[in-house]
């Protein structure tokens, strides 16, 4: 199986990446996750998407806050398939992010899930593998009925303390 590679613009992204972190795990996707960013360090951020393909990986996700150039300096080097994850920062609750995520010139696109939305990228990268995995592909579909099934019981237990 492919690896997913994330990248994240300073350990303060931490805590979103581990819900990224933790939904691949809970799939049995294989990941790496690295610190770079797209000012302080361009050259390793560079060097890691040039790479990627050769080291395994099928998908990348890149997580950063404020200016949140990472994703799209990962997809200038690189045509694997890029996640941006926005992430809220201090001035615009994360507003200034997603509009520098999802604002990438044609020829280099960025998929850009929520703000601070770790879950739903590493999803989003499950799904991305799954067109070439099968075994991938029906986790997914025991995820959904198994999610499915959770918000019904909360139906019946809402329907229950009326």
């Amino acid at each position: 199986m492919k690896k997913v590679g994330i990248v994240m613009g300073s350990d303060s992204d931490l805590p979103i990446i581990q819900k990224a972190t933790d939904m691949l795990k809970s799939l049995e996707i294989p990941f790496e996750v690295h610190v770079y960013s797209a000012h302080r360090t361009p050259v390793e951020a560079r060097d890691f998407a040039l790479s990627a393909r050769d080291n395994g990986f099928g998908v990348l996700i890149a997580a950063a806050g404020m200016a949140a150039h990472l994703a799209g300096a990962i997809a200038a080097n690189s045509t694997l398939p890029v996640i941006g994850i926005p992430c809220k920062g201090p001035v615009l609750d994360g507003m200034d992010a997603l509009l520098a995520t999802v604002q990438m010139p044609t020829g280099i696109p960025v998929a850009t899930v929520a703000i601070n939305g770790g879950a739903n990228a590493a999803l989003l990268a499950a799904q991305i593998l799954a067109v070439s995995d099968e075994a991938l592909a029906r986790k997914l579909d025991e995820k959904r009925i198994k999610d499915a099934k959770a918000v019904l019981e909360k139906d019946t237990g809402i329907l229950e303390r009326l």
